[in-house]
């Protein structure tokens, strides 16, 4: 159950009265509402209130049903139109019958750059439940003669939301306390003012009109752009009244309850924030536990790593007298000395111990990701020129979902992709990794449709026998990964992780029958995640 379900369920306690127990002692409601109807002919004789045409009354009939009787008509028994049943000593009476002022709306100001009248709006009705003056705009004064004494916002009115989606039907109470500078204020034509008599509990009703709030949603009228919700409709519901002291203790309930189901919604949502960050925190910390060998046991026969590596260099040797590639002049080796790591470039060695994020098993080797690559190079630095259809032209958007789509990528010509491909030829088994933007997304080629790529994104090559591909998308997701990528990530805004830096990340290789063991374990474990 969500914290609003749960604060719904409470309220609807409240009202019907199952909430707090009754007291065989309280004066009935009955009694109070003839007070209340008493009261209201009085203020008809002052000439403070109009008296309706049709005034209704509700009471209970003989067989204990609830019967309204309206003017001069004979008496209906409305069971079949109250929501809910509701004790002995409660009434039902129409919201118009217990307010002291026409329930309406306020009027369509005239705004003016200061003065001393501000104008209620809906925004200052929050979603966050308590009244913000600071949204108000001023009133022009020529126009503040049109509005009766009795329509300035006074302490204790009920103010409910009446137009627009997402907002209608929000209640709040204006307080004194929430006006600055005793100025004076008037409710806008988006904005219905209900003002009860005083003789009743304020916060009850208020939380009545509060459990109402999804029938106001229910019964708007208008376009679906601009909702409205009449005052009639508000002046005709139902209201449950109980006895004036089981009032206080529903109210004294509720405000040692819904503090609580206030803390319960907080820990509800902080709970569904972990529940949608756990899966995504659970891959990350399986992909370390895997990049620092310890998904998976060590088999002493597997040939370590050490010798992969060499078997890597001597197929790039073979590359480079071949012609078919560069040497990378930076290129370095990292190698064990004295229980130490120490890595050696351009005939310079330095220890590099402080630099590992931790300790790797004994047939593993540390390197950096351009060692095992046969080719690292982005797509073109220019903007093609695009047609109509052709060969598609990939960035960054059509690869941030972690696979190739074809779906909304820009074309180019086949000659224009011959050109590019001198430089960057993209084929099956080969990783695209995006380097500017959203960086760091690693993605396995797995399609033989020819494709040019731009500036936005890396090609990664390397040898399939020697290494395994999926392992290496692995160990790109990896935090030991991702961190230096945020780390070396550079700019602003468009953020743009260089060529080298990404030859230079640095990355830990198990033995081939290892990494076969490992990306195995992964795509059994995550995909059960």
């Amino acid at each position: 159950m969500t914290g609003q379900q749960l604060k719904n369920s409470i309220l609807q306690m409240a009202v019907q009265g199952k909430l707090v127990p009754q007291d065989p002692n309280d004066e009935p409601a009955s009694v109070l509402l003839e007070r209340i109807r008493a009261e209201k002919e009085q203020l008809i004789k002052e000439g403070k209130i109009k008296k309706e045409k049709n005034p209704s009354i509700i009471f209970r009939g003989a067989d204990n049903l609830p019967y309204e009787k309206i003017g001069k008509n004979e008496p209906v028994c409305i069971a079949d139109e109250v929501p809910f049943d509701i004790p002995e000593s409660w009434e039902w009476v129409r919201l118009k019958d217990i307010v002291v002022k026409e329930i309406k709306r306020g009027k369509s100001p005239t705004y003016a750059d200061n003065s001393s009248i501000l104008v209620f709006a809906q925004k200052c009705n929050t979603k966050a439940g308590i009244i913000d003056l600071s949204p108000a705009k001023h009133l022009d004064f020529k126009s503040f003669a049109k509005y009766p004494d009795d329509e300035y916002m006074q302490d204790g009115d009920i103010v409910v939301n009446s137009t627009g989606n997402g907002t209608l039907g929000r209640v709040g109470v204006f307080h004194d306390a929430d006006r600055s500078n005793d100025c004076v204020i008037v409710p806008d034509s988006h904005v219905t003012t209900i003002r009860i008599n005083k003789i009743l509990v304020l916060d009850y009703v208020y939380y009545v009109l509060v459990y109402y709030q999804p029938y106001f949603e229910k019964n708007c009228s208008g376009s679906t752009n601009q909702t409205e919700l009449k005052p009639l409709v508000i002046a005709n519901l139902f209201i449950p009244v109980p006895p004036i002291e089981e009032q206080r203790r529903i109210i004294r309930k509720l405000s040692s309850v819904l503090p609580l189901v206030t803390k319960y919604d907080e820990k509800e949502a902080a709970l569904e924030v972990y529940n949608t960050a756990f899966p995504a925190q659970l891959k990350k910390s399986i992909l370390q536990y895997a990049v620092q060998g310890k998904l998976v046991p060590q088999d002493p026969a597997d040939e370590p790593a050490s010798v992969l590596l060499e078997h890597i260099r001597a197929e790039k040797e073979q590359l480079v007298k071949a012609g078919r590639i560069k040497r990378d002049k930076h290129e370095s080796v990292i190698f064990r000395r004295d229980n130490s790591y120490y890595e050696k470039m351009n005939g310079i060695e330095r220890c590099i111990d402080d630099e590992l994020p931790f300790e790797i098993p004994e047939s593993w080797e540390w390197c950096r990701l351009g060692t095992i690559l046969q080719k690292l190079t982005d797509g073109t630095h220019s903007t093609p020129k695009y047609a109509a259809s052709g060969i598609p032209f990939i960035s960054v958007k059509d690869i941030s979902s972690g696979k190739i789509s074809f779906e909304s990528t820009k074309f180019i010509s086949e000659e224009e992709h011959e050109l590019l491909a001198s430089r960057c030829d993209p084929h099956r088994d080969d990783i695209l990794l995006t380097k500017v933007g959203t960086t760091g997304i690693p993605v396995l080629v797995d399609t033989d449709r020819p494709f040019s790529i731009f500036v936005s994104v890396a090609q990664l090559r390397f040898s399939t026998e020697l290494l395994d591909k999926f392992f290496l998308i692995y160990l790109l997701k990896s935090p030991l990964v991702q961190t230096q990528c945020r780390e070396n990530t550079k700019g602003v805004g468009n953020k743009n992780w260089v060529m080298r830096d990404i030859a230079n990340t640095l990355i830990c290789i198990p033995p081939l029958a290892e990494q076969k063991r490992i990306q195995a374990s992964l795509a059994n474990v995550i995909k059960s995640i």
